[in-house]
């Protein structure tokens, strides 16, 4: 599909991208991954054409369509959330406006013989085919369904985009993308902005896409999930393998494992052969096997170790001074903005050394929660109130808001900084790969991985006893993720972490706060046992069949002077319509299974033999999907 050719990137002497190979195929899942600067969002945007590399070239085949998700993008803020989403069938409005057009023309034109005509008919047909195959259902049921698998409400879909949040904002933008079914997608963390359960729904569409897919993530489960082929950028060159991301790090461990122990005995038969020459060059006795040997030596294919980035960051949190035990509660809270209510009836305790997660859709209170944690915010009703000797640490999402843009990283600490500590700030800043002349960069030209790490240092300047982080790492690459996960699981302090990385809060947190529908419940255990406990392998699952019971489990209450048999024949048409409804799931499930496979045959076929039959075996079971999808929904919607 894409062919990226003896590809180089290089800025003022530096050498981003060193010579770079590699082939894109139709149904490649690949995970692009490196450290934060090593050229990924770069190789993006050269695949793309949005950037020109300074040698080499991208081959793209012509008409090829690529959906792109960049970190950072404008937003528009003149619509509703459904009327921008819309604007993704541009497209298909221009060519039904076409359509009327053409219609309208040969309506009024009677010389049906000529090439004019036959020419207006041709455009006609070409038109309506393309309409036919991107509007396969309305596409105002196209648009919902994605908006709500991202995260939407309902009733959130006539909200100006304006009253969204940028992450929010970046949801709609990515829906725009996947109901425009491009052939590829150029993918750059796309999860940073998602909360657990919309994640899980993006998991399983992209499942399903039929086509490329290069995705830039640093949610190990995430890769692990889509992609069948990992990329890694290191130092310039690339590692390709056929897997995903935690099988990829396996292989390549045991490559270099093996390249260094093939490299080592290469090393010693080298050494042994130099010695012989040295020690018989001048005996004419051996000089025939002296000079085979300096041949052998010189035809000899010098094995070589695949370089390593090596540097990491060092995170050492300070051991916590000792608060009371209970280090946060609150009781029967009210908690919002003004008169707007986010969460009500707030019961949490928090205990010390206990290390907890609050998870939940994006919107329904983590963030405002953490915000009374960390006294900027008081509840309406109720109390909520800090232990006693606790001292607190806050991490805030939006660093970019919080980090003063003129100082610069140095400064940063400087300023918070006393005492002892101000003379070992260079010695932290090092730890957290601030180096060299880093240490004097502003904070406006850092990326979001560099302003991670320097949120993350200015935590290491106290020690706290309670460490309250949201979102810690979103921007952060896998390693620095890894070692942010060690160190938590080592700091003998108290911890509430807002996240919606499953691999980073699994076998982290031991206490999990669902945030739901303005109410917050407790789960004791990780967040592997909360997701076990509800018996499902995603949140999203959760959603859909909740939505389905309490369509047809909610029992009428008979009305005053109903008889015993009438309630009992109510009893059983309840029971009736659930097994209807259960029954036409389980139908629908094989008919999406048989329709999966169809799709997946129509993908590979390289030939028109067959193909009239596929077309039809599709188009029956598209009817007949249909038809099981508007008896489920009446089903679930009677009374």
């Amino acid at each position: 599909m894409i062919s990226i050719n003896n590809l180089t990137v290089a800025f003022g002497g530096f050498t981003l991208l060193n010579d770079i190979n590699f082939h894109i195929n139709d149904n490649d899942k690949i995970g692009l991954v490196g450290k934060n600067g090593a050229g990924k969002s770069t190789l993006l945007k050269i695949i793309l054409g949005l950037n020109t590399p300074t040698s080499g070239k991208v081959v793209r085949p012509a008409g090829l369509q690529i959906g792109y998700l960049p970190q950072q993008m404008e937003h528009a803020k003149d619509k509703s959330v459904i009327e921008e989403t819309l604007t993704a069938f541009s497209e298909l409005f221009s060519m039904q406006k076409k359509i009327e057009e053409i219609s309208e023309q040969l309506a009024q034109r009677t010389d049906y013989q000529s090439k004019e005509y036959e020419k207006l008919i041709i455009s006609l047909n070409e038109y309506n085919d393309r309409v036919s195959l991107i509007e396969n259902e309305p596409v105002e049921s196209q648009a919902e369904r994605v908006l709500v698998g991202l995260g939407f409400k309902r009733e959130e879909f006539l909200r100006p985009t304006s009253t969204f949040s940028q992450g929010w904002n970046m949801r709609i933008e990515l829906a725009k993308i996947l109901l425009r079914k491009p052939d590829m997608l150029l993918l750059d963390e796309p999860t940073n902005h998602l909360d657990i359960e919309s994640i899980e729904w993006f998991e399983d569409y992209l499942k399903n896409f039929n086509g490329a897919i290069v995705l830039i993530s640093h949610d190990r489960k995430f890769l692990d999930n889509i992609t069948n082929r990992t990329v890694e950028i290191m130092l310039g060159r690339i590692y390709d393998y056929k897997v995903p991301y935690s099988r990829y790090k396996i292989l390549r461990k045991e490559r270099i494992e093996q390249q260094r122990a093939a490299y080592e005995n290469q090393q010693r038969m080298i050494d042994k052969t130099e010695e012989f020459i040295e020690r018989f060059r001048y005996k004419a006795t051996k000089s025939n096997q002296v000079q085979s040997r300096i041949k052998q030596l010189e035809k000899l294919e010098r094995i070589e170790v695949d370089l390593e980035d090596t540097a990491a960051m060092t995170v050492k949190f300070p051991p916590a001074p000792r608060s009371g035990q209970v280090v946060f509660r609150a009781k029967d809270a009210v908690v919002g903005y003004g008169s707007k209510v986010i969460i009500s009836g707030v019961d949490i305790t928090i205990e010390r050394g206990e290390k907890i997660a609050f998870v939940g859709r994006n919107g329904e209170g983590k963030t405002t929660m953490m915000r009374v944690i960390t006294r900027e915010l008081f509840p309406i009703e109720g109390e909520a109130l800090l232990g006693y000797n606790v001292d607190l640490g806050y991490y805030a999402q939006n660093q970019e808001d919080i980090l003063d843009k003129n100082d610069t990283v140095y400064d940063t600490l400087d300023k918070i900084a006393v005492g002892d500590i101000r003379t070992r700030l260079r010695d932290i800043l090092a730890a957290f790969l601030f180096r060299g002349e880093d240490i004097d960069k502003k904070v406006a030209v850092l990326s979001g991985g560099e302003r991670a790490r320097l949120a993350m240092a200015k935590l290491m300047l106290k020690p706290h006893n309670l460490l309250a982080l949201d979102e810690p790492t979103n921007h952060m690459d896998l390693l620095s993720k890894d070692i942010l996960k060690q160190a938590l699981l080592k700091y003998d302090g108290t911890l509430v972490i807002v996240s919606h990385d499953r691999d980073f809060l699994d076998g982290l947190v031991n206490k999990v706060y669902e945030f739901r529908d303005g109410t917050v419940k407790e789960h004791l255990g990780g967040i592997s046992d909360f997701l076990e406990r509800k018996r499902l392998s995603t949140l999203s699952e959760l959603e859909r069949k909740e939505t389905a019971a309490a369509a047809v489990e909610e029992k009428p209450k008979p009305a005053p002077g109903v008889s015993y048999a009438e309630q009992k024949e109510q009893a059983r048409e309840i029971k009736r319509r659930r097994a209807r409804v259960e029954r036409c799931e389980n139908e629908i499930a094989q008919l999406e299974d048989k329709l999966g496979k169809v799709e997946k045959l129509l993908a590979e076929k390289s030939d028109s033999q067959g193909l009239s039959e596929l077309l039809n075996e599709y188009d029956e079971l598209k009817g007949m999907l249909d038809k099981k999808m508007d008896e489920w929904l009446k089903l679930t919607s009677e009374n």
